[in-house]
């Protein structure tokens, strides 16, 4: 860490009891942090905590209720982005915030010079860039059009726009959560590069590995009070757990299995070109009772397709579909649901709820003309809402009940919901698609916890996520999806972390040694 002129480490942020309100939720209580020149602080917490909240009050999206920010010494005015980038604080976003039709160069300097100039100077702006990504280890090609970048090479733009900016404080929100294993190597060496020039960073995340990894100092916040500030070297997994959640925190473990009879089997499938290359392209696969199938990718290589693809959305162009031993001649959600497949959406938002309708609604919406739930044609609105305190119990959502708007579930109670809807009916086949994005570990460990107990049950559970950690933990086979494309099934542990992180990458010329090693 940079010191002062009187040897102690130089602050360069100040929050002295920043508290919100959002009507009667308590977003931050009272919350107090300081941060160095040359450190990085890493910021955990429940969903729900008040960590996003706090950093927003940071940058000047929100204005705290009470409380106090000093940047480099100074007051920093609340409310105002401009101010916050005018003090050196920059923010990475976990959804990046680059307009994808201009280059990297244009991405970078947007913004940074008067309207009133006559004309741009290009070249020096380009110098400047180019030496930046030099000095810390982010190569970047200035002319490239964001839309051809990789997902690392976007988030390099980003750090690099905020380092344009003379950024000498630098905000990550979930800086890897869309990144291979060989990204975020090459991220925390970033890191290190920048604090070695005293800049100061704070990043948000829910993987501890991260933590240990990359941080010097890490903050707990639960129920939005700050409960906690360790030096990281001083702590361990176990107690930051318990102090994010306040109990303990058990990682769910599969135990060894006998895989059962194919539920799902993919021959030679290909999905609907996209511009000329296909979203899903020859893929074979199989899933059986008593397995959990990891699929892992960086995002948009065919993800979605696949779960589209076994939802019953969209249909093969090539190819056959067998569930249960029988055909799948086309796509149909309703009789993909009556043959026993069950969904868990990427997205609980947009595709897994619908927030305006109650609790006791969304977990009947699947089902809602079966005979449980309806007479000739009739709602038995008394029956949907028994049912849905039982899964609400059974699943433990937490909401007042039945009749709770399900927009005002915490994100991780929304996931508990789907998952009660998903699993109440003993499905065949669980299509859980990122069931756990952007929970908290101690949602992680629920959600892992009931998914073991179906593949425990005898259901086939087909695994799609993005974290590489999810995967390695839950599957007993792992297969890698690029451009739409699918290696083999691997048994979890035949290849490293390493190897994984470059099939992800389409290195697939490593695929005859990983398969040798057998």
């Amino acid at each position: 860490m940079a010191l002062s002129a009187t040897g102690e480490p130089e602050v360069v942020l100040r929050l002295v009891g920043i508290t919100k309100r959002f009507g009667t939720l308590l977003a931050n209580d009272s919350v107090s942090l300081t941060l160095h020149a040359g450190e990085v602080l890493a910021l955990l917490g429940e969903n729900g905590a008040g960590k996003t909240t706090l950093m927003n009050i940071l940058f000047g999206h929100y204005v705290a209720d009470e409380g106090t920010i000093e940047a480099f010494g100074r007051p920093l005015p609340p409310g105002s982005p401009r101010a916050a980038l005018e003090a050196g604080i920059g923010m990475v976003h976990q959804h990046f915030t680059l307009a994808d039709n201009l280059s990297v160069l244009d991405n970078v300097t947007v913004g940074t010079e008067s309207l009133w100039r006559i004309r741009s100077d290009r070249r020096a702006a380009r110098a400047r860039l180019l030496e930046l990504a030099q000095r810390f280890g982010l190569e970047v090609r200035p002319d490239a059009v964001v839309a051809d970048l990789s997902v690392g090479e976007r988030q390099r733009v980003e750090i690099l726009k905020a380092l344009y900016r003379d950024a000498r404080i630098l905000i990550l929100d979930e800086p890897t959560a869309v990144l291979t294993p060989q990204e975020s190597a090459s991220l925390f060496d970033t890191l290190r590069r920048l604090t070695a020039d005293g800049l100061a960073v704070v990043f948000i995340s829910h993987k501890m590995n991260e933590v240990f990894a990359a941080s010097d100092t890490v903050a707990v916040l639960r129920a939005g009070k700050l409960v906690a500030t360790h030096a990281t070297s001083d702590t361990d997994r176990t107690r930051l757990a318990e102090l994010m959640v306040g109990r303990a925190v058990t990682p769910a473990a599969p135990q060894p299995l006998a895989a059962g009879e194919p539920v799902l089997e993919l021959s030679h499938v290909t999905v609907a070109s996209d511009h000329g290359r296909p979203l899903l392209d020859a893929v074979d696969l199989a899933v059986r009772r008593r397995q959990v199938i990891g699929i892992a990718g960086v995002s948009g290589n065919g993800q979605t397709a696949l779960a589209e693809l076994v939802s019953g959305l969209v249909h093969a162009e090539a190819g056959s579909v067998t569930l249960k031993g029988a055909p799948v001649e086309r796509a149909d959600p309703a009789a993909m649901i009556r043959l026993g497949v069950a969904r868990i959406p990427e997205d609980r938002h947009s595709a897994g709820l619908v927030g305006a309708m109650t609790v006791w609604e969304n977990l009947i919406a699947e089902r809602y003309r079966a005979p449980a739930f309806s007479r000739l044609g009739i709602l038995r609105r008394g029956a949907a809402r028994t049912y849905a305190r039982r899964v609400i119990a059974d699943f433990d959502v937490r909401c007042p009940g039945p009749e709770a708007r399900t927009q005002t579930l915490s994100g991780g109670n929304m996931q508990k919901l789907i998952l009660g809807r998903t699993l109440a009916h003993k499905p065949d086949l669980i299509l859980a698609s990122q069931p756990t994005r952007g929970l908290d570990i101690g949602a992680v460990s629920y959600v892992h916890g009931r998914l073991l107990e179906a593949r425990a049950a005898g259901a086939g559970v087909l695994l799609i996520s993005e974290d590489l950690d999810e995967i390695l933990a839950l599957a007993d086979s792992i297969a890698v999806i690029h451009r739409g494309r699918l290696t083999p099934l691997l048994p979890n542990g035949r290849a490293s972390i390493s190897q994984l992180g470059l099939l992800m990458a389409g290195h697939w010329d490593i695929l005859p040694e990983i398969l040798d090693a057998a």
